[in-house]
């Protein structure tokens, strides 16, 4: 068990009072992390009660608890389903989903998710996935980089960043944090720093975990499994997953595309709980700096749902 904080969910009681939670209902945390959000809501399920919780990450099970109603289901949220039936569940009252990287991630120089601490160019959520930053910073041809730090970084420097990774590859093999701060000097300034770095490490880990592509995968396998009443409740923490979660919430597909009916309403399977997105208070994001770009929806299954 760890002893340290692993991480301080954000959102807690806002995102878990959106579940709706029904003592006897079956409920699953798909971003299990410290735990936090899952001992909320074991908290309010009576003994007939269920949750399982998803996490691909080894150093999460280490926070696992000890209830008969929890179970731990070590493996990336996009193959959901697929668990959710072999644990013999055909359906489920809610999903909490609190994406992003917990603090314990981006606090261990190990995996490499901060430019803030040195150490390997790692990113990998599951250690055992095949690529790394780093080797996808070595192997990935310029295109391909340029495009990874244009879409998931937003970075407007992308192509001659990808360019000089190039460049520097040639001399010398990219392992490491410092690395690739020493790629990324030309491209930041004083004032916006922080800011830059910030994208770009988004961005390549974001490609490391196919992170966007496992959420649309993930809420579209939701929107199957939930109940009729169902709620799905999701903190995202950039606008790349709060785009996805927000269109798909609002129109059923990813793309925001409004289709209507007849009377000209849209035609979405979702009710939403919030028409205006949930923020940390004011208190909150001083207690806990990472909460500041949190942002919660939450959607109930229509009982009558569309795609």
């Amino acid at each position: 068990m760890i002893t340290e904080p692993y991480h301080i969910p954000a959102l807690l009681y806002e995102s878990i009072d959106g579940l709706n939670i029904r003592p006897d209902g079956v409920y699953v945390d798909v971003t299990f992390g410290g735990g936090g959000h899952s001992r909320e809501i074991l908290k309010r399920l009576g003994k007939n009660g269920k949750l399982l919780a998803f996490d691909q990450d080894d150093d999460a099970y280490q926070n696992n608890i000890p209830d008969p109603r929890f179970t731990f289901v070590k493996s990336n949220f996009r193959f959901l389903k697929n668990f959710l039936r072999y644990h013999h569940i055909d359906e489920v009252d809610g999903i909490l989903a609190d994406l992003g990287v917990s603090s314990h991630h981006f606090d261990d120089p190990d995996r490499g998710f901060s430019f803030r601490l040195p150490g390997d160019l790692d990113m990998r959520m599951n250690r055992l996935a095949r690529r790394s930053a780093a080797d996808m910073l070595n192997e990935y041809p310029v295109e391909k980089l340029s495009d990874i730090f244009f879409f998931y970084g937003e970075l407007k420097s992308a192509r001659k960043i990808a360019t000089t990774v190039s460049a520097y590859r040639q001399s010398k093999k990219i392992d490491s944090v410092s690395d690739f701060l020493e790629i990324m000097k030309p491209f930041t300034s004083r004032e916006k720093e922080n800011k830059t770095l910030a994208q770009a490490f988004q961005a390549l880990r974001i490609e490391v975990n196919d992170e966007l592509k496992a959420l649309e995968e993930m809420l579209e396998q939701g929107l199957e499994m939930l109940k009729p009443g169902g709620r799905f409740s999701v903190i995202s923490y950039h606008s790349l997953e709060d785009r996805l979660v927000k269109n798909f919430f609002k129109t059923g597909n990813f793309g925001g595309n409004i289709v209507q009916d007849f009377y000209g309403n849209i035609e979405t399977p979702f009710e939403l709980i919030n028409r205006k997105v949930i923020v940390p208070t004011e208190e909150e994001q001083v207690d806990n700096p990472r909460s500041r770009s949190a942002k919660l929806r939450i959607a109930e299954k229509k009982y009558h749902a569309t795609r």
